[in-house]
């Protein structure tokens, strides 16, 4: 797994030396603070479980997997927390970037945190005004299955909520089941593999500009420097020649 923070990168396998280009799938991760978002990422790309983490600031991790017999690169974007405040809800503007980026979104609440659980719905209109036609496909995910002695949300009302919005329901520990949390990332994936790649589609197409424009805004593309270079020394050329005219 690549933790891509700050313009660093942290490499936890070999980069070959001419590697070939793979498919690219985008996941964001959205719910409230402390449903263990991070938790999730972690536990589908590495397997382990880390109990506490420091306030996320939007971390994108990256790694590579099979999905179907294809290699692709999954990168998952963390987001921060949504918060209620005295004026409503709070949705920091990293979550809006985060939605126009992705390719599929994953809605997370805590079963211990009735106000996660209700904070979905609005996180769900906030993906479908974001998305507009071009609306990322969604999952429900409901974390922290394991502490039944602090259970908040009722088992049936995810279901019954997943349904009304329109999505697939997992409900799981990342903290005791690997199995569940990968299962439902993984489904995610499959699902994303089966869609034509966005190179695919026709550059000229209305759809293809929309989609280029919903991935945008989060990893802008880099100027060269090479071609600004360029660009510097010919109007020093071009400054030299006037001033040489002018003198004569």
């Amino acid at each position: 797994m690549r933790l891509i923070q700050n313009m660093s990168t942290i490499a936890e396998y070999p980069t070959p030396e001419f590697p070939q280009p793979n498919r690219v799938i985008k996941i964001a991760v959205i719910g409230g603070s402390g449903v263990g978002k991070t938790a999730l990422v972690v536990r589908f790309l590495t397997r382990r479980f880390i109990g506490d983490y420091e306030r996320n600031a939007g971390n994108l991790y990256s790694r590579e997997i099979q999905v179907d017999g294809e290699q692709v690169t999954i990168q998952v974007q963390d987001t921060p927390g949504a918060e209620v405040t005295d004026n409503g809800i709070s949705f920091p503007d990293h979550i809006t970037c985060s939605i126009q980026w992705a390719d599929a979104v994953v809605l997370v609440y805590s079963v211990t945190d009735r106000r996660s659980f209700d904070l979905i719905d609005q996180l769900h209109q906030l993906v479908v005004r974001t998305g507009g036609a071009n609306m990322p496909p969604v999952i429900l995910l409901a974390n922290k299955a394991d502490l039944l002695h602090l259970r908040r949300v009722d088992s049936q009302q995810g279901p019954l909520l997943a349904g009304t919005l329109g999505c697939s329901f997992y409900e799981v520990s990342a903290s005791e089941d690997y199995n569940q949390v990968h299962g439902a990332f993984h489904r995610l994936c499959c699902q994303l593999a089966k869609q034509p790649p966005p190179a695919s589609i026709a550059s000229h197409s209305p759809a293809s500009t929309a989609s280029e424009k919903r991935r945008s805004p989060l990893i802008p593309r880099p100027k060269s420097p090479n071609m600004q270079d360029l660009k510097r020394r010919f109007k020093q050329a071009l400054s030299a020649k006037v001033r040489t005219v002018t003198s004569v």
